[in-house]
């Protein structure tokens, strides 16, 4: 059995999922961190990239920041 370590402060940190370049894979990158992980499934590459994350932040201390959001926009291209 693995032995789980409780924190008493838990953090909610934005994942982005987006197509990887074979597109069969996703890709799910946390911009707090700059982690980043992969998945077939979209609970699949949030959960890789949980244990990423919980990984990176054992040996990482996480900056006091303002939350995250995202938006849109858009561009001209040719």
């Amino acid at each position: 059995m693995k032995a789980v370590a409780f924190c008493d402060r838990m953090k909610q940190l934005t994942a982005i999922i987006y197509p990887g370049e074979s597109k069969r894979w996703l890709v799910a990158f946390n911009p707090e961190t700059g982690t980043t992980s992969q998945g077939r499934t979209v609970e699949q590459a949030v959960e890789n990239l949980k244990e990423a994350t919980e990984l990176y932040l054992e040996e990482h201390k996480l900056a006091n920041r303002s939350p995250t959001f995202m938006t849109t926009f858009e561009v001209a291209h040719a």
